[in-house]
């Protein structure tokens, strides 16, 4: 039940995020679409090379973690609440440059309400993939060592496949 009032405000906390999103996207609606995705590929592709290694930048993030003691309070709410804020992005630490390439792509595209609330909701049912499959394997924390061998692998992939995306959507 925990968990899944978790996974509840991770996605919660995403679709909040991508409405924000999408509401402030009117600002770069005037702007030609063929520059503004240009921006948008061009963020992708940098965040791929980020990712891989090959130019280092720090991310634009909050590095504080949501406090323990919300969970200690109330179980219940707390998960909530610690998911809710973990969804947003806002308040941890995202050690991946996708979601930020996605983020600049909804700013810049100005994409329709349904599209940015899927994006919301893909965004949390990401967060939440990591602590799901970690119970559901059992493992504990070798899982969590093979997570750390295979991290890499991962947030470059995820911004290579954004990026692809994102240059397939500009092409269309």
């Amino acid at each position: 039940m925990v968990l899944g009032l978790f996974a509840a405000g991770l996605v919660l906390g995403g679709v909040l995020s991508s409405t924000v999103l999408w509401l402030l996207s009117g600002l770069a609606a005037p702007l030609p679409a063929a520059a503004r995705y240009a921006v948008a590929v061009a963020f992708a592709v940098v965040g791929v090379l980020r990712d891989a290694g090959l130019v280092r930048f720090p991310l634009p993030q909050n590095t504080r973690q949501v406090p323990q003691d919300v969970l200690q309070r109330h179980l219940a709410r707390g998960s909530l609440r610690f998911g809710f804020e973990l969804g947003t992005g806002v308040r941890t630490y995202v050690s991946s440059t996708a979601p930020y390439v996605v983020a600049a792509a909804l700013l810049l595209a100005a994409p329709s309400w349904t599209a940015a609330l899927l994006t919301g909701i893909g965004f949390g049912l990401g967060r939440a993939a990591t602590p799901l499959a970690r119970v559901a394997s059992g493992l504990g924390d070798g899982w969590d060592n093979t997570l750390r061998a295979r991290l890499r692998l991962l947030t470059v992939g995820a911004s290579t496949v954004v990026a692809a995306l994102l240059g397939w959507l500009a092409l269309t």
